[in-house]
């Protein structure tokens, strides 16, 4: 049996995916808008019980139709590199179809692990990181307490791209309120540039219970942009990106206006639905 504890997270793309939590919570778990995982304490579940919980899908018979995995919490690529070697492993023994495994990774991960590292787990199966880029723009991420700037961002985005694992990078639209509205969208379309990501998505910023953002938004301290000012936020966003081959989606369920294509061929289309 696979023993999930509540609650339980998995970015949309991997809603057929096989969910394993390698760690729980989130090792950094500081930024201002994230409910996800504040009543978790982190820490990297025993790999004897990973290994009987794969066993178990294995016994079950549904080995032959897991095509992919997706390592919970927010932070399994901060689990030792040795750890997560072994797990993957054990993946690729007990799945024969399997295509692909992924996790999250935040900018304190990615500093943390070496390109050697990230390699050698992605030459075992681990292909794909989910990163919170969330802007570009260095006063949004502070308030957004990242721990990062944009520099440093695309530093460690970096080393992933070097050793060969493809990108998930997200923006939180509306981010820099009304005020820095057009400069975190141009802002953020230029670490998008400098980081050339597989996959770029948006999202529109909710205040979610129980975080900094929050109370922020009780005091009245948050603008909550209307339809019309996130869509000329989304087209200056599209329009300061040169992509050399990604894929763009802003289909999440926050976004008022649901897109998708590939850049840049589908650039065009993309800022004309946007007026």
């Amino acid at each position: 049996m696979i023993r999930y504890e509540e609650t339980l997270y998995r970015p949309p793309s991997e809603a057929h995916s096989l969910i394993l939590q390698a760690t729980l919570g989130c090792s950094y778990n500081e930024c201002a808008f994230c409910g996800m995982y504040r009543n978790k304490r982190f820490r990297v579940r025993p790999l004897a019980e990973l290994l009987d919980e794969i066993e178990t899908v294995r016994r079950s018979g549904l080995a032959p139709h897991v095509r992919k995995v997706f390592l919970a919490d927010g932070d399994a690529l901060v689990a030792k590199a040795s750890f997560l070697a072994k797990l993957l492993d054990a993946l690729a023994d007990a799945f024969p179809a399997l295509r692909q495994v992924s996790c999250y990774a935040s900018p304190q991960s990615l500093a943390v692990r070496s390109v050697e590292e990230m390699r050698d787990l992605r030459e075992r199966g681990l292909t794909l990181y989910y990163l919170g880029v969330e802007s570009g723009h260095d006063a949004v991420l502070e308030a957004l307490r990242k721990g990062v700037d944009a520099d440093e961002m695309v530093r460690v985005a970096g080393k992933a791209t070097e050793a060969g694992v493809r990108l998930s990078t997200m923006i939180l639209l509306g981010a820099g309120g009304r005020e820095l509205s057009l400069e975190h969208a141009k802002a953020s379309a230029d670490v998008i540039n400098r980081m050339q990501p597989r996959f770029v998505s948006t999202l529109v910023m909710t205040p979610v219970e129980g975080t900094p953002l929050f109370e922020r938004d009780r005091r009245g301290e948050v603008d909550h942009l209307d339809v019309f000012e996130l869509a000329r936020e989304l087209r200056a966003f599209i329009e300061g990106l040169e992509l050399e081959g990604s894929i763009f989606r802003s289909n999440h369920a926050s976004n008022r206006i649901a897109l998708a294509g590939t850049l840049p061929k589908d650039k065009a289309r993309l800022l004309a639905a946007l007026g």
